[in-house]
């Protein structure tokens, strides 16, 4: 399946690309709301081991292969330690210490890492375009995530030392540097994937890579964390079902299948979406408010992605638009000739351009070859 919306024509298929930023958005609210009654990794194991043994149970009713060979099993190791345990165990410590909104805004500062590794790993290539669009969304989390006083000192032009120190302080003690981990944590995870896609099905690797991933969370909340359920009620129960049947199985199994199958950049710009939707549902069901700034910063985020998704689209228009001259600049001359300045020419084939006077050049109609866009891959 294709990874771009405009590459493919269906509505159902960009609205499954869409659904693990969706369902991760609101299952960071379903498990905010559960917080003051369980404990991080508890919450994290949860989330994770079931969800696990479901994604591997459908893929056995499919008829899908496991894993096979020690490199295989040493990817699906790898993977569980880094986007199963760590990036999980992260996020659930920073949930217990910020907000819905605010936690999924600082974990999805990662495509700008996954852009970068996968442009030299992989030779992706981002673009202007892409990187422009990179750069709105970095904007735009920025001011999602960063205190409201540090964005006013810095458009007042009131930056110090002081007010970096107080926003480290301060970005610690409520947990964001926690959520920044769980990013990094998930930026090596999706280009490790396609590594581990190599030596094994993606999704059966994914079921394995959570069930894998649980096992340590759970051993360390027995070990260090008391009263895990003995709080919980009926809902609660539901909120966490929710967090692991969406949030987890079914967000992560379509996840690392798209991560798998194309491009890296394009599917991690797509993440920019879930703090756009966990700031809604928890503003809509914890009552976090947003504020002007941040409304811009989800304004922002929006932009991004049509950028980074666009861009080759973008890239080649902008192409064409410089390329391709006006009709009224094509009418010949007495001889049959049109001259055209140089940076009209593009790509035409040398062939077919007489060279005349110093910065023109002179073409024949007939051997007039305009190049046709690449056509998306």
């Amino acid at each position: 399946m294709d990874l771009k919306p405009t590459e493919s024509r269906l509505p159902a298929a960009s609205l499954l690309l869409i659904a693990p930023f969706f369902l991760w958005g609101t299952a960071m609210v379903a498990m905010k709301g559960v917080t003051p009654q369980t404990t991080p990794l508890f919450m994290a194991g949860v989330r994770l081991l079931p969800a696990g043994l479901m994604v591997l149970g459908v893929t056995g009713l499919m008829g899908r292969s496991h894993p096979r060979g020690w490199r295989a099993w040493s990817w699906i190791a790898l993977f569980a330690l880094v986007d199963g345990a760590l990036f999980q165990g992260f996020l659930a410590e920073g949930l217990f210490r910020t907000g819905a909104g605010l936690g999924s805004v600082m974990i999805d500062s990662q495509p700008l890492a996954v852009a970068l590794m996968a442009r030299f790993l992989f030779g992706e290539q981002v673009g202007l375009w892409g990187w422009l669009g990179l750069g709105f969304g970095v904007a735009g989390i920025s001011l999602l995530g960063l205190p409201a006083g540090v964005i006013y000192a810095a458009l007042n032009g009131g930056i110090s030392p002081a007010i970096g120190v107080d926003l480290v302080q301060e970005l610690s003690q409520n947990g964001q540097w926690l959520m920044l981990m769980a990013a990094l944590a998930m930026a090596v995870g999706t280009v490790m994937m396609r590594y581990v896609s190599r030596h094994a099905d993606p999704i059966v690797a994914t079921g394995w890579h959570m069930v894998l991933g649980g096992v340590p969370l759970f051993v360390l909340s027995a070990l260090g964390e008391t009263d895990q359920w003995q709080r919980l009620s009926g809902s609660d129960w539901i909120a966490m079902g929710y967090s692991t049947v969406f949030g987890s199985a079914i967000a992560y199994g379509l996840f690392f299948y798209f991560a798998a199958a194309g491009n890296l950049t394009s599917l991690s710009s797509l993440t920019f979406l879930t703090p756009v939707f966990a700031l809604l549902f928890g503003n809509l069901f914890l009552s976090e408010v947003l504020t002007p700034i941040q409304w811009v910063g989800v304004s922002l985020t929006l932009v991004s992605i049509y950028f980074i998704n666009q861009r080759e689209t973008l890239a080649q228009r902008f192409r064409l638009g410089r390329a391709v001259p006006a009709a009224a600049e094509l009418l010949p001359d007495s001889n049959g000739l049109v001259t055209l300045p140089l940076s009209a020419v593009g790509e035409t084939s040398l062939s077919d351009v007489d060279f005349a006077e110093a910065g023109e050049a002179v073409v024949s109609i007939p051997r007039l070859e305009i190049p046709e866009p690449e056509l998306e891959r």
